[in-house]
């Protein structure tokens, strides 16, 4: 007898077992056939000489010695750096702005949050083809705007001087994600602490500096570190409005790689790349990880100490 309820105990929790392994089984099937495998893949053919039709050739770390040599690889580099450099602080910036903007009690304003976020909705080609109009020298919005002023208009992504600066201008048009982050951030600020600032003398950019921008530096933290991730791996822009001109003035590192592998069937080496451009990533992140305990602070911190100190009681 109890042999028998053991027996019904044990198929029913091997039922279990497999129901449970039933419903895991798309999701691990879906990670290793579309996420680990091409990785793993893609690390092994960094290594081979591989144009898609013939078997790989083993070349050990000759696509990445070439790759090194290339003055593309660095050119590439450079311009999706200064890229970075440049619309990661911009968009944080902004984005900060327009959150404290629509942070107030107007009347009206649920509408405005909504009219600044929505273009965070509309991405990736759509967008690009929107800005290309925009941007165009003849009949694009801009020039006519600039036009009503007796300003003539550069010939931005026409321009080898005006194209990389054109396309950082467009990356504002992604602010409404940051800025509702930020946004969500300064609601949830204790209104005591601005109390305790008025009380000691604060004006309202004292209160800024000393309340606002310590409690919103975790805020501030998580959006650099996608920005970072994000700008680096610029493409479509890129892709679809100036094909990497004119002169190569907008060759992105990810269309580089693109043309690497799609263009010239280069998949050793456009392998190669992706896995330098991955370290390149992995390292500007750790870089800000490992400064976030000199300047994000957290509610819970006491005492004015750092996080640094925060983390080892965690």
């Amino acid at each position: 007898m109890m042999t028998s309820t053991r027996s019904k105990k044990l198929t029913r929790s091997r039922k279990e077992a497999i129901d449970c392994y039933v419903f895991m089984s798309p999701a691990i099937i879906g990670l290793l056939v579309f996420t680990l495998g091409p990785i793993l893949f893609s690390a092994y053919i960094s290594f081979t000489d591989y144009d898609i039709l013939s078997t790989p050739v083993w070349v050990g770390l000759q696509n990445y010695v070439e790759l090194f040599q290339d003055k593309f690889f660095w050119h590439s580099m450079k311009i999706t750096f200064i890229y970075a450099g440049v619309s990661v602080p911009l968009g944080l910036v902004v984005a900060l702005l327009l959150a404290m903007l629509l942070n107030q009690t107007l009347k009206g304003i649920y509408l405005f949050r909504v009219i600044y976020y929505l273009p965070a909705v509309i991405s990736g080609v759509a967008v690009a083809l929107l800005w290309k109009w925009v941007f165009n020298p003849e009949f694009g919005l801009l020039n006519w705007f600039l036009g009503l002023f007796g300003i003539q208009g550069p010939a931005w992504i026409f321009s080898e001087q005006w194209a990389l600066p054109s396309l950082i201008l467009m990356s504002l048009w992604s602010v409404g994600g940051s800025m509702l982050i930020y946004l969500a951030g300064l609601q949830g600020i204790p209104t005591e602490l601005y109390e305790a600032a008025e009380i000691d003398g604060a004006n309202r950019f004292r209160k800024f500096l000393s309340v606002t921008i310590p409690m919103l530096s975790p805020v501030i933290f998580f959006n650099l570190v996608m920005g970072i991730i994000g700008s680096i791996q610029v493409f479509t822009e890129g892709y679809v409005m100036t094909a990497g001109g004119p002169n190569n003035s907008t060759l992105f590192a990810v269309l580089y790689l693109y043309r690497q592998a799609f263009n010239y069937f280069s998949m050793g080496y456009a392998s190669a790349f992706a896995w330098v451009l991955f370290l390149v990533i992995l390292l500007l992140t750790l870089l800000v990880f490992r400064s976030s305990p000199m300047w994000v602070f957290y509610e819970e911190q006491k005492g004015g100490k750092k996080s640094k100190a925060r983390g080892k009681t965690a």
